[in-house]
């Protein structure tokens, strides 16, 4: 099992997230924050044709909706970047309404595949399986928690890295997963409400639960 994970490589935009998981047996690497940071980062530790499989992880908010509270955890069923697009007035146009992807050959828009993997994960860790966002600034009103998950149904969780880390990805040929604890619900910004350390265990037993699935 551990040739398996050592042919895995986890993104996570901090050290502090990175700490909970240098000890799985797998390759941690430090990204910084955003979805440009960890794009690069992903490019330049990705290893085609050796690396199996990317992992994003990390802590991240919960939307409206999802059933979701601090201390659970979500794997995604697609990782999508949210706010990539235009307003029009007050009407949100993504990528697919303009007729744009950020694919060179115009396909897939916004989102991207994840992992055959994934489900088994998400059922052995006991995780919420659906969509997970990437927006570049998060998300600070109640108002605005509802305007994302109207736009995306069933969305699940907000970060800042996936879909910079699965667009690097699956440029370079290898799969990808996003796995997010829940430290605090979409909105309002609490911070004495946020369960950073319970975020950060769920986000290590997700982990656990895809390397298990890469070990079958």
């Amino acid at each position: 099992m551990t040739a398996h994970r050592n042919r895995v490589l986890i993104v996570v935009a901090t050290a502090g997230e990175a700490a909970r998981l240098a000890d799985l047996g797998a390759r941690v690497v430090v990204s910084g924050v955003g979805p440009v940071a960890a794009a690069l980062a992903t490019q330049a530790a990705v290893q085609p044709g050796v690396t199996a499989l990317v992992v994003s992880a990390g802590i991240g908010g919960a939307y409206p909706g999802s059933g979701l509270g601090p201390g659970d955890l979500a794997v995604s069923s697609e990782i999508v970047h949210a706010d990539l697009g235009a307003w029009d007035g007050g009407a949100w146009l993504d990528l697919d309404a303009l007729g744009l992807s950020v694919w060179p050959d115009a396909v897939q828009g916004t989102r991207f595949p994840v992992w055959a993997g994934a489900a088994e994960a998400a059922r052995r860790a006991g995780a919420a399986f659906g969509p997970l966002l990437t927006l570049s600034s998060v998300t600070g009103s109640a108002a605005g928690a509802l305007a994302v998950v109207a736009r995306h149904p069933g969305a699940l969780t907000e970060g800042m890295e996936g879909a910079g880390i699965a667009h690097a990805a699956l440029l370079a040929g290898v799969p990808v997963v996003e796995v997010r604890g829940v430290s605090n619900p979409v909105g309002p910004r609490d911070r004495g409400a946020w369960r950073i350390g319970d975020a950060l265990e769920a986000t290590r037993r997700g982990v656990e639960a895809v390397l298990d699935v890469v070990g079958r």
